[in-house]
């Protein structure tokens, strides 16, 4: 289980951060309400995913709590009821993640909001492209204490190198002013792969002034940043990119995902559905459409209730989920009725596949409650090339009523002269 070090002399405050701590991210707290405490939990092990840290302790008033935390490599947070000039300048010289003011609930909303994305970070790829081999050092330091995953490129190409490798990359900081391709045209071309909604780009340069900001946001950035930059101002651009990037994909997900069973929804569907079919059609690969419906699921709803037809559906949508590919398409399109469409697998291929799958959801019955709830299928299935995507659909549909006629819980599949 993740852990949490919590070190603060007063114990509602302590007790309050716990407790949301525990109830919100469900982490393991560990609370010392002084420097001892704190040595004497860490001596028992230092796998903490941070440290949240009051500065002034009984026994330690000068911040030795922090520098306790830095030594044993533990990302550390600071709990401070003052802050100057000075302190927050010492805070950042020592590599902390951040500090929090004691002096609000927003501040404890945001610790928790930080720490749930400090769990989350190191699966996140942050792409410093920069000629500087000592500023790419310098930068990588502090995403490093925030544990995110740090890629490094001295120059365009190479950059464009690194995110072929690593598609998956969510932000790129990009310098100006660098040999061969300039901060401008790698921006470009990123944009040419990449889209905003997908990967955000931060332009970075010393030269400053407002003329070179607009030109890298006309170029396809999402933000600017000066260098020199005060440590707080790049965290906080890091973060507030990120942000605008998973609120995009929640939307996204929202609009394309259907809410009980997570697979695609019908919209999605249609959608892509069309563009894969026009792909696979293009490349002459063999698809399958299949129509898929639970047998007598009104009996479901009837005799135990809509949740136990809710678990039936969930359970359903991730046995047929777990069969398919990324690049297939699993969804539902309304009801008890769900759809696939699956690239490159023949008539034949899909007969055994659906069969074995038929067999699978008769064999799996849902456990609810103290219940045990069986449930059978009916398929339809459409493998013929040359029909569009709505033609393989009405023939899937038709052949899945046609199992249905034949008793139920069997698979029938399309040809061209039934």
């Amino acid at each position: 289980m993740t852990k949490v070090l919590i070190v603060e002399d007063s114990r509602s405050f302590a007790a309050l951060v716990a407790k949301r701590v525990r109830l919100e991210l469900g982490f393991e707290t560990h609370v010392a309400h002084d420097l001892a405490a704190a040595v004497e939990y860490i001596g028992q092990g230092t796998d903490y995913l941070a440290a949240l840290l009051d500065i002034n302790l009984p026994d330690a008033p000068h911040g030795e709590s922090v520098d306790l935390a830095i030594a044993y490599s533990i990302p550390a947070i600071v709990f401070t009821g003052e802050l100057s000039d000075a302190m927050r300048e010492s805070f950042w010289n020592r590599h902390i993640v951040d500090y929090v003011l004691k002096d609000g609930q927003e501040n404890v909303d945001y610790v928790v909001k930080l720490l749930a994305r400090l769990q989350r970070n190191p699966e996140t790829k942050i792409l410093v492209v920069d000629d500087s081999r000592s500023y790419r050092h310098a930068v990588t330091r502090l995403l490093a204490a925030h544990r995110y995953h740090v890629l490094e490129a001295a120059t365009g190409e190479e950059a464009l190198a690194v995110l072929e490798e690593h598609p998956a990359t969510r932000l790129v900081m990009v310098d100006y002013n660098m040999p061969g391709m300039d901060g401008f045209t790698l921006t470009r071309e990123i944009r040419r792969r990449f889209g905003k909604d997908v990967m955000a780009v931060i332009g970075v340069s010393s030269m400053g002034g407002a003329r070179l900001s607009a030109r890298f946001i006309k170029s396809g950035a999402n933000d600017y940043l000066n260098k020199p930059f005060l440590v707080e101002e790049f965290y906080t651009r890091i973060t507030q990119n990120l942000e605008m990037l998973e609120h995009i994909a929640m939307v996204r997900d929202m609009a394309e995902r259907d809410f009980l069973t997570r697979v695609y929804n019908r919209r999605y569907f249609f959608s892509a559905g069309a563009q894969l079919h026009g792909l696979l059609t293009r490349r002459s690969q063999p698809m399958t459409v299949a129509m898929l419906d639970i047998d007598h699921f009104k009996n479901v709803n009837d005799t135990l209730g809509h949740e136990a037809g809710d678990a039936v559906l969930r359970q359903m949508a991730q046995l047929l989920s777990s069969r398919f590919r990324v690049s297939d398409i699993v969804a539902r399109l309304g009801g008890e009725e769900f759809c696939v469409l699956a690239s490159d697998i023949t008539s034949d291929q899909a007969q055994l596949l659906f069969e074995d799958l038929r067999a699978t959801f008769e064999a799996t019955p849902v456990i609810f409650g103290d219940t045990t709830v069986s449930y059978t299928v009916s398929i339809g299935l459409c493998s013929e090339p040359g029909l569009s995507l709505d033609e393989m659909l009405r023939e899937a549909d038709r052949m899945l009523y046609r199992s249905k006629s034949a008793g139920r819980n069997c698979v029938t599949r399309y040809k061209p002269d039934a």
